[in-house]
């Protein structure tokens, strides 16, 4: 082994796709019992599953004689000598190995464990936890005013407004698992080919750094490349500002620019003094008119769990995770293969990688969203290093005609309907807004069917490279449902193609890779706290199956005397906002929310507008804070 007996494990947790690692002392049991030194809650995990410990100076993993075994980069083993950069699989958990060497004293990242029910304090089996008890349940416990449960955009919109509305930064809390708010997001983005220097699908007004959205970050990149004498570059973006969408395409911030904003507002509110580390697994309210939420944290001291009491919450905690279509389970649980089959969504650099340094391949690419339209331009430009590069983009069914709302109808170009971003403009700020407010339960399904659907940007360069690829013969559209993926005797994918129309047929597809863009995974059911709060408060639902909220984004049926609790975020799809996980969609919740709060009288808080309005903005402007 090197100089030290740590080892370091990383993995993304398939639950909620958060990066999960940990530095532990050799030897380290792996399984779903609690007495594991790492505990994986799934059923493909054995109680005790695998020991990594130490052999002559090596690092081996052991199978405990696991039901679905364990591997080591693809192969299954039963003993392994493990070396840095090795891909150990347990279950659905794809770990990677770093054998350090690590200084003894470094303290390991401070990570939640998988939610375990027996942990949860007693009392939170009472429809409302008395107060008096709760203190001297011995728990250490935190009080405080506002509380942001999530700590991702959706809890950082919250904040912000909170504080440049004028509450007491000592008075707000964000719990969350990373740091920065927008680590998911970007991580996303950087998975599904969006680096720092690609565009967003998203409005220049939507500016989570900014609550009053200008300048846009249109303006911003225009003063950037003026103060660079970039006049060509300023010139281009003003005329595209000026003529969008009808003289020009429409205007999208860079990735890293708009993350980059973010920083800086962090910067400016105090978020790191705001923000805790944790595993929220439950709230509950109290007998005198607030919530108690329980959170786990853990480190190399073991398992802590804490308990904080506020009077206003607010929920915003994204998407549970990637969606993973039965198939691809399938596939990848018989075989172990993580490598030839993967989600968009998920780390798949390696693809590209051999695809440009071997002899190139096949890629199956599945959806038609705005993240397959950029991984196809992704394999685009690969073919110009190895134009051996091809693609079979896999479609469920034909698109002739885009869909249609009143006179308005959505283009549709080579089976792709195209929509600058994922909701009609009007759906974020204007009429139809409006119209969605005001609309019924079933009658608001009905809209957001009609305005909503897989789309993607209408970009020109985008539509000529499809127009490129189809007359050269590299990119092919193909139509179906996969049955079946399975490798042949040259060791390449062949999949298994159903016809969704009315004649049963089957045809079979050669590829060496297949990236499936399908989306992430909204299900509630698959976030454990959502569906604690779901169960025990017994809340209401809407058509869509989502809890309801109040055109003020307030959680029906978890109002609790004075105190009231909000959302946003996904997990409000079916209720007043179309574009709910938008950044604009994140900010208009945020501001609805603490408009309610502020007509309450909440401790602090003013509504933002006149000359309070122009000088928070100019405090903004300076980097001052609120």
């Amino acid at each position: 082994m090197k100089d030290t007996p740590h080892i370091r494990l990383a993995w993304t947790d398939p639950g909620n796709d958060e990066l999960q690692e940990r530095v532990r002392s050799l030897p380290v049991t792996i399984g779903r019992a609690a007495t594991n030194d790492l505990v994986f809650d799934s059923d493909r995990v054995s109680p005790q599953h695998a020991r990594l410990e130490e052999e002559n100076g090596r690092v081996v993993v052991v199978d405990l004689q696991s039901r679905s075994r364990t591997f080591v980069n693809h192969q299954r083993v039963a003993r392994k000598t493990l070396e840095s950069g090795d891909v150990v699989q347990i279950g659905p958990f794809i770990i990677t190995v770093d054998l350090g060497p690590f200084p003894p004293e470094a303290p390991a990242l401070p990570q939640p464990e998988p939610r375990r029910p027996e942990l949860l304090p007693a009392l939170f089996a009472l429809d409302k936890v008395p107060l008096a008890r709760l203190k001297r349940s011995g728990l250490p416990l935190e009080e405080t005013t506002y509380l942001a449960i999530g700590g991702g955009l959706g809890s950082f919109a919250w904040v912000d407004h909170l504080l440049i509305c004028g509450a007491d930064p000592a008075q707000v809390v964000a719990i969350g698992l990373e740091s920065k708010p927008y680590a998911r997001c970007q991580r996303l983005c950087r998975n599904s080919q969006i680096p720092a220097g690609e565009r967003l699908r998203s409005d220049s007004g939507s500016t989570p750094d900014n609550v009053w959205g200008w300048p846009g970050y249109a303006v911003r990149e225009i003063w950037d490349a003026l103060l660079h004498g970039r006049l060509g570059h300023a010139g281009r973006l003003a005329w595209r500002i000026f003529g969008e969408p009808t003289l020009d395409q429409t205007y999208t911030p860079r990735s890293g620019d708009v993350f980059g904003a973010i920083d800086r507002e962090m910067a400016r509110i105090g978020w790191e003094r705001i923000w805790r580390f944790g595993c929220v697994k439950a709230i509950r309210k109290t007998d005198d008119g607030r919530y108690v939420v329980a959170y786990s944290q853990s480190g190399e001291n073991g398992y802590r769990q804490r308990l904080v009491l506020a009077r206003y919450v607010h929920l915003a905690v994204g998407y549970p995770g990637v969606r993973f279509l039965p198939d691809l389970q399938k596939y990848r649980q018989e075989t172990g293969d993580f490598k030839a089959v993967v989600n968009a969504y998920e780390e798949h650099g390696h693809v590209y990688q051999r695809l440009r340094r071997r002899q190139g391949g096949t890629v199956l690419v599945r959806g038609r969203g705005i993240t397959a339209s950029r991984v196809i331009q992704r394999l685009y430009e690969l073919r110009r290093q190895n134009p051996n590069v091809h693609i079979l983009h896999l479609l469920r069914t034909p698109l002739a005609t885009g869909n249609r709302f009143g006179r308005a109808r959505r283009i549709a170009h080579h089976h792709w309907e195209l929509q600058p971003f994922n909701w009609p403009k009007s759906a974020f700020g204007g009429e139809l807004r409006e119209v969605l407010e005001q609309a019924g339960d079933q009658e608001r399904e009905q809209l957001l069917t009609v305005w909503g659907g897989t789309t993607t940007a209408n970009r020109r360069e985008w539509r000529r490279m499809i127009e490129e690829g189809l007359r050269e013969g590299w990119y092919q559209i193909r139509f179906g449902a996969v049955r079946e993926i399975a490798r042949n005797g040259n060791s390449r994918l062949v999949i298994a193609i159903g016809s969704n129309g009315q004649l049963e047929e089957e045809t079979q597809l050669i590829a060496d890779y297949v990236i499936d863009c399908t989306g992430l995974e909204a299900s509630l059911g698959a976030n454990p706290l959502l569906k604690d709060l779901l169960e025990h408060h017994r809340l209401a639902r809407n058509s869509p199956g989502y809890p309801r909220v109040s055109s003020d984004f307030e959680l029906l049926g978890m109002r609790n005397g004075p105190g009231r609790m909000y959302a946003s975020g996904v997990m409000t799809q079916g209720g007043p906002y179309a574009a709910v996980d938008s950044f604009l969609g994140l900010q208009y919740a945020a501001q609805r929310s603490v408009d309610s709060l502020t007509r309450l009288d909440a401790p602090g808080l003013s509504y933002l507008n006149g000359l309070r309005s122009v000088y928070q903005w100019l405090r903004w402007a300076r980097g001052l804070a609120p």
